[in-house]
């Protein structure tokens, strides 16, 4: 169920607060460009929450330890504990958890994917989009080339009803691809009635 601050529109027309998880790879450089400044180190080791006024919205980002997919591998539980865990930074619960695929290195983190597409509750599917996240600009194939030539990128933009979206985390003056990113945020979250994900006793339970 949606709070009443959900609803609430800021001076862009949208949301006036926007609460959002970082998951996947490269996540540090994917938060430092979304709110335009340096706040997450390279290399996190536990959880680190951010906050900045951002496209007259107030963005909070909570990114989640680096390399804890790899152990998600030996332990398939461990994918919904970490959201459980990220849960909380941003009270009463997220809009949007981002899943975090670096184009550069698709070869390398098709195992990533992998491992979402097994594990994580279908809940949070539907508090999801896919950032696809670019150094320079894409030349010769377009992000939609890359999806259909890759099945498993295929099936996690369709996990995510299609939603996804391209960010180059090294061209911060560019602040209309962030812009463009909040927007789609906002769209999911009317289309599922103004809601956060909600962290209750029935996921907890599906933990166990």
């Amino acid at each position: 169920m949606a709070s009443s601050s959900d609803l609430h529109k800021g001076e862009s027309g949208g949301l006036s607060e926007l609460r959002i998880v970082l998951l996947g790879q490269e996540k540090s450089s994917t938060g430092n460009t979304i709110l335009g400044r340096e706040e997450f180190e390279r290399h996190t080791i536990e959880y680190v929450k951010r906050q900045g006024a951002v496209a007259g919205r107030q963005v909070t980002v909570v990114n989640t330890p680096e390399g804890w997919l790899m152990y998600s591998v030996l332990d398939p539980l461990d994918v919904n504990e970490r959201i459980e865990h990220s849960t909380p930074l941003c009270p009463p619960g997220p809009h949007a958890f981002l899943i975090v695929i670096p184009v550069e290195r698709l070869r390398e983190t098709e195992w990533i994917v992998e491992v979402l597409l097994e594990h994580l509750q279908e809940r949070v599917w539907r508090h999801t989009v896919v950032l696809f996240t670019i150094e320079e600009s894409l030349r010769e194939t377009t992000i939609e080339q890359h999806i259909e030539r890759e099945r498993c990128l295929r099936q996690i933009v369709e996990k995510c009803g299609d939603r996804y979206h391209v960010l180059n985390t090294t061209d911060r003056a560019d602040g209309t691809q962030v812009t463009e990113l909040l927007e789609k945020i906002e769209e999911m979250v009317a289309g599922n009635s103004g809601a956060y994900f909600l962290m209750d006793g029935a996921f907890r339970k599906e933990l166990e």
